[in-house]
């Protein structure tokens, strides 16, 4: 869960202007990340890789794998680079914190976070998880419970021209291929460390519902609510500021963590890619990667998000559809594919 997820532009873009064809979108692109992540996380482990380029090569072979590594590093990158101007405007909405300031305050925690072993920036990673489930289900339940525009009447409020595609089924399986993008490289490490192949195929499938449920529910609250979601940068805050301020400070605290989280969860791919973890050559690299983060995050989160997003789909896509094929071949014959 990203900037896109935690501010709300994402659903907003991919699933609450279909209206209440909205439902059925965001649980369609829920079920596929799901079932794309338990495959990713078990490909880890049974390669016993923490490398996503050699789970590339065994998905599709050295030389497309090779065009694929370019394309999710470059992506990887810019994905880094949102989620840090994700975090400025999050302060700024949430704190009054200017955005230039808020993104540095950002860029310096994560050059110390992230030179700290991997099982504690997991272990960073989780705390903020539990807060984001209760800030959604208040943000979201009580705008489900009390609507300001009727179920009936929410055609009405839609604009399709927000939507990438225009077409609900089309746009849910560009958002999972947009998640499942993401998530390939750090799913990759996560599986490759896991104790055993239970724990690696059943962690990603809980994570996996639980993502489900939280995107189901966020999509409601923003439909039942879509005629000012649609003219907010941050819906969510602006969701939970109509229930108390106490509720936006929370939203906003747990906002400005997941989108720090997801930084971490693409940057550290992107990292590892190039060094050897925590060698001063990693340290050298942080450094410049976030400095120049911080530099192009001034075009503007929303900007960013409406470039990079709809194309990192696709590659997610073919990702999604090559593990589906694997899956199926698998089950189907004796010959089984690692």
């Amino acid at each position: 869960m990203g900037a896109g997820f935690a501010t709300g532009q994402e659903l907003l873009q991919f699933f609450a202007n279909y209206g209440i064809w909205s439902y059925f979108a965001a649980l369609v692109a829920g079920l596929i990340i799901t079932f794309i992540t338990r495959q990713t996380a078990k490909l880890g482990y049974v390669l016993q890789t923490e490398s996503y380029e050699v789970a590339l090569e065994n998905i599709f072979g050295k030389f497309m794998a090779k065009i694929f590594d370019y394309i999710l590093i470059f992506f990887l990158y810019g994905l880094s680079v949102i989620m840090i101007a994700g975090t400025g405007s999050g302060l700024y909405d949430g704190f009054g914190v200017p955005t230039w300031l808020g993104t540095l305050i950002t860029v310096i925690v994560l050059f110390f976070v992230m030179q700290l072993d991997f099982t504690n920036i997991v272990k960073v990673l989780g705390i903020i998880t539990p807060f984001l489930i209760i800030a959604v289900l208040i943000i979201a339940g009580y705008n489900v419970i009390s609507p300001t525009i009727p179920l009936s009447e929410v055609d009405q409020y839609t604009d399709i021209s927000r939507t990438p595609s225009g077409v609900w089924i089309w746009d849910a399986i560009t958002y999972a291929g947009l998640v499942v993008a993401n998530s390939f490289s750090f799913m990759v490490i996560i599986g490759g460390q896991s104790r055993n192949h239970f724990i690696s195929q059943r962690t990603a499938l809980i994570g996996g519902l639980i993502f489900t449920g939280l995107v189901v529910l966020m999509t409601a609250g923003l439909v039942a609510n879509l005629e000012v979601a649609n003219a907010a940068e941050l819906p969510t805050l602006l969701l939970a500021d109509q229930i108390h301020p106490g509720v936006r400070i929370l939203m906003a605290v747990v906002m400005v963590g997941v989108i720090f989280n997801s930084v971490i969860g693409v940057l550290f791919p992107f990292l590892k890619r190039f060094t050897a973890e925590y060698s001063p050559k990693y340290k050298i690299l942080l450094l410049i990667s976030l400095v120049v983060a911080y530099l192009v995050s001034f075009i503007g989160f929303v900007d960013l998000v409406n470039f990079f997003y709809p194309i990192f789909g696709y590659i997610g896509m073919f990702i999604t559809i090559a593990l589906f094929i694997r899956w199926i071949y698998n089950k189907t014959t004796n010959k089984k594919l690692l």
